[in-house]
């Protein structure tokens, strides 16, 4: 039979001898390779040093030369009840965004004091760390017992100080270990040296850590990765496949997807070269029976288990790393899962001072401070809680292309309309028999010049021509209007599509044919919008390549982009989000406009919009 695997992170002060134990157990337990130790040891004495057990982990040159941690260290071995990964975590201020991604792997921990030194700042932030990162299952190790010649006085000294800090962050560790771990005492077995000390060894008190609820057993979760869509060989499965990240699913499980809340039918689960298993911890693809329209970044569950949490406004516990302050009011991305989403940092409700858990009150968050915050995103998301469970209930915070950030989602406020929306009287469907056609969004997008605009001005016209109620939304009437306040910064392109999504849901919801010829760069507004319209969006990629869009620029705007007179210029300096599965494609470079405009109305007349 198999034996179980366990995840601990070994976290403290620097130098107060995290590797120096690991060192000790791999060798104590023989699971070192083979002539490891001696190469080790030979190493040490042709240069002329000192041999340390924590040379074993300590592989990368820097490390030797600081007597630091800088990466996460891994190492494995087995007792006669499990397996053991150690992730040796850095201590050094410097190095606590390491930390914590090995920490949030962890299940258990051991928390290392020296006991010459005391407790210091980094050891009292590493036991609020294990807190927030929501593990419970904690020894500590009061290491370098040998440099206060074995005292029990100052172990329990020790022991008093650190043991009234962690009851104040709701961490009650399971014992208080004295060791020494260059000498060995009590690592794998116990030590005439510490003859006062009844308690457990290093080793044995992993093995009284219990295994946590194993992740088959709980409710299914699996992030969106990615939604392929398969064209050869008359092969025309549309497969989503992302990681499971609990739970097990099967062909005929019915699913729902959030934060659309969309439903479907498992189909088929499709596995490349391997057992179709589709359970926690198992990269895999499915397909539905039914065909909907999904996102990365979706949540997939099962529709007969508990459900995650919606919301766009959440109450988090952040720890910042990031060199510049965590600002109100400032935009950052939030990533949880495979979902990123752009937030602004609403409320500070407490700065915690994490040397002696004093509460501050502030507009700003230093780097190295833990703080309880809400954050505003601009568009729903699925979670759960971090209490209930891990794995979807923690977040990193991009700012820019850096992890400036970590943090937990503790609480979150439903999703409330301020507006009360009344009833007019007459209903969408009886405007469509008013106007003798179905409301839709034709949403264009693609390059400057790709021909946007081109199409749907003569598209309309065909249209209006059959008496069909149309409008078009594009630049010269939103942006010198509704919008003359935007530029075109990221953050502004955000807005400006949000509120063109607004508006075309208005118009739509007035029974309008509507077209909108924006450039409209990045997917996942594209996407906002989509979800907000729902069966009545069409996207439309007009594709053209750039050399043609370049060739054509009818308003010069390509030639001062290449001569830097226009700044954040889509293609050139700026990036341009591909739609991976739009409605229709149209490609511009092979097809004249009436070709164009002839398949977009052909469409519409065989989804009965007209």
């Amino acid at each position: 039979m198999e034996k179980e695997q366990m995840n601990i992170v070994i976290v403290g002060h620097v130098d107060h001898g995290k590797s120096t134990i690991i060192g000790r157990l791999l060798a104590d337990t023989n699971s070192l390779p083979e002539g490891k130790l001696d190469q080790v040891k030979e190493y040490c004495k042709n240069n002329s040093k000192p041999f340390e057990y924590a040379f074993l982990l300590d592989s990368l040159k820097d490390e030797q030369k600081q007597g630091i941690t800088i990466d996460i260290a891994r190492c494995s071995f087995k007792t006669q009840k499990r397996n053991y990964m150690i992730l040796d975590a850095p201590g050094h201020i410097e190095f606590l965004k390491n930390m914590i991604s090995g920490a949030a792997r962890a299940g258990a921990a051991l928390l290392v004091i020296d006991a010459k030194e005391g407790v210091k700042e980094n050891s009292k932030r590493h036991g609020y760390m294990l807190s927030m990162l929501g593990i419970k299952q904690v020894f500590v190790c009061i290491n370098k017992m040998d440099l206060v010649d074995y005292d029990k006085a100052v172990f329990n000294k020790v022991r008093e100080e650190y043991s009234e800090f962690l009851n104040q962050i709701n961490i009650n560790p399971k014992e208080f270990i004295p060791v020494s771990a260059i000498n060995g005492d009590n690592i794998a077995v116990s030590s005439k040296n510490l003859n006062w000390f009844e308690g457990s060894t290093i080793l044995s008190a992993l093995d009284s850590f219990e295994k946590e609820k194993s992740l088959e057993n709980m409710p299914f979760r699996m992030p969106v990765q990615d939604i392929y869509k398969f064209t050869a060989k008359e092969d025309s499965r549309r497969i989503i496949a992302g990681r499971i990240e609990s739970g097990k699913i099967k062909a005929g499980d019915k699913v729902v997807f959030f934060p659309s809340n969309k439903h479907s039918k498992i189909k088929s689960i499709e596995i490349f070269n391997g057992d179709p298993k589709a359970s926690a911890g198992y990269s895999v693809g499915f397909t539905l029976e039914e065909q909907i329209y999904i996102n990365r970044g979706d949540i997939m569950c099962k529709e007969t288990e508990r459900k995650p949490y919606t919301s766009q406004i959440i109450k988090t516990n952040i720890f910042w790393m990031g060199k510049k302050e965590f600002e109100l009011g400032k935009y950052y991305k939030i990533k949880l899962g495979t979902t990123s989403v752009p937030f602004k940092l609403s409320k500070i409700n407490r700065v915690l001072d994490a040397s002696d858990l004093s509460d501050k009150k502030r507009e700003l968050v230093k780097r190295h401070e833990v703080a309880e915050c809400t954050l505003e995103l601009k568009s729903p998301i699925s979670f759960d809680l971090f209490n209930e469970f891990q794995n979807t209930g923690r977040f990193v915070i991009v700012e820019e292309y850096d992890i400036v950030g970590g943090g937990l989602i503790i609480g979150y406020e439903e999703i409330k309309h301020n507006i009360v929306w009344h009833k007019r009287g007459i209903t969408r469907e009886q405007r469509a028999v008013i106007s003798g056609h179905k409301p839709a969004l034709l949403w264009f997008t693609g390059l400057s010049g790709s021909g946007k605009s081109t199409i749907a001005v003569e598209l309309q016209k065909k249209l209006i021509k059959e008496g069909k109620m149309v409008y078009i939304l594009d630049g010269d009437n939103v942006r010198h209007g509704l919008n003359k306040d935007l530029g075109f910064a990221e953050k502004d392109r955000i807005e400006n599509i949000r509120r063109i999504g607004e508006v075309s849901n208005l118009f739509v919801d007035a029974g309008i044919i509507t077209i909108t010829a924006f450039i409209s760069p990045y997917a996942k507004d594209r996407h906002i919008v989509r979800n907000k319209l729902g069966k009545d969006f069409i996207e439309i990629y007009v594709k053209c390549s750039l050399e043609e869009c370049e060739k054509r620029d009818p308003k010069g705007l390509y030639k001062k982009a290449r001569a830097r007179e226009i700044k954040d210029f889509t293609g050139i300096s700026h990036p341009y989000e591909e739609p991976k599965n739009p409605e229709l494609m149209i490609e511009t470079d092979k097809i004249k406009v009436q070709e164009a405009v002839e398949k977009i109305y052909n469409y519409l007349k065989e989804k009965c919009i007209i």
